[in-house]
């Protein structure tokens, strides 16, 4: 279905269900010879995985990619290129008492009014699960956009709960985020988002944050002038991500209490031209790449599956209580990450082979 794809140049269409036979992507104009790292591919999906530490789901998923089609000895031939990832540790049977129940705060009542049933098992396709592909089609999009550019993306956990980190996005390195479990590059913000995750679980609870993202090395002129424009594709690739509720470029709503002259980034000569002296804009001005670091703020939701009991009802409108059972995250934050950055790549994947396309005349 049109629902399940994104890009117009780069285009990624997902598939697969939390707990069908598997889940995956096929990743159509990807340009030929491209020389595809696979290991690097499984990396970024292995940061995704459900079990990787003690402060998320303890599914055990080892999420390990297939390729299908559209590489040959390393390169990408021009195809569409079809990836794979098969469920290896499915557990119907502990989501038997969801099946005639609706979840606080899940998909379940919305896709039952939208297509006349659903799939009680995990969530079926709106489980987190889905983003498998996101991430594989994302990591072959890093690739693309580092051979094409030079281009960088990578985020981090900014904020869980009430607890903010102190982190510089022109500074921060792929080492520094990947030392604590939370993903969190401020030491002493991830011990303390750690000890309210753990604490949050014990409580039968969850909690919610930010993750933020920086791309590096961005050339000037991606993006579209009207509706197509860099930061609205970005809002909503962000959007699009499950538990998301909030999306920021630059200064975001912190902009809204500052004046003109002080919101305004001024201009100054640059190595290679024009360059912004800071950035509030986040990088895009006029829906058009500036050149300058492209930083972005996503607001994930507390996760809706909790032990403590709450208020529903059933399918058939009875109320009725809920405490859920099962495997599930009490903070999506960490595992959200490579989520954020794999949408960050698709769009300006996307956005420079469509500035190409256009760009012919020397």
């Amino acid at each position: 279905m049109v629902s399940s794809s994104f890009g117009t140049l780069f285009r990624v269409s997902t598939f697969g269900e939390s707990h069908g036979v598997g889940v995956g992507v096929t990743v159509d104009g990807c340009p030929p010879r491209l020389a595809l790292d696979m290991d690097a591919v499984q990396a970024d999906l292995d940061r995704r995985r459900p079990g990787q530490s003690r402060l998320v789901t303890q599914r055990a998923e080892g999420d390990v990619v297939e390729v299908l089609s559209g590489l040959y000895e390393g390169r990408t031939t021009g195809t569409p290129i079809a990836m794979l990832v098969r469920n290896a540790d499915q557990n119907s049977g502990a989501y038997d008492h969801l099946k005639d129940v609706y979840r606080p705060s899940h998909a379940d009542f919305t896709y039952d009014a939208k297509y006349g049933f659903r799939d009680h098992r995990g969530g079926g396709r709106s489980s987190a699960r889905e983003t498998i592909g996101r991430v594989a089609a994302g990591a072959i999009a890093r690739q693309l956009l580092a051979a094409s550019s030079g281009v960088e993306v990578l985020g981090w956990v900014s904020q869980v709960h009430d607890i903010d980190a102190t982190v510089d996005p022109t500074t921060v390195t792929l080492d520094d985020v990947e030392a604590d479990p939370t993903r969190c590059p401020d030491p002493d913000a991830a011990a303390a988002m750690t000890a309210a995750i753990e604490q949050a679980r014990r409580d039968g609870d969850s909690l919610g944050g930010v993750v933020t993202v920086v791309a590096r090395n961005v050339p000037a002129g991606l993006g579209e002038p009207v509706f197509d424009k860099l930061d609205a594709d970005l809002a909503k690739a962000m959007m699009s991500l499950p538990a998301s509720k909030g999306f920021e470029v630059g200064s975001g709503f912190a902009g809204t209490r500052m004046t003109g002259l002080a919101h305004n980034d001024p201009f100054v000569p640059g190595p290679d031209g024009p360059m912004t002296a800071t950035n509030r804009s986040g990088g895009v001005q006029g829906g058009i790449s500036n050149g300058a670091d492209i930083v972005c703020r996503v607001a994930f939701k507390p996760t809706g599956t909790i032990a403590s009991e709450q208020r529903t009802v059933t399918t058939d409108g009875v109320a009725t209580t809920l405490a859920a059972r099962g495997r599930h995250d009490p903070c999506v934050l960490p595992r959200a990450v490579p989520l954020v950055e794999a949408m960050m790549l698709l769009t300006l994947a996307d956005h420079l082979l469509r500035q190409r396309a256009i760009d012919l005349l020397p």
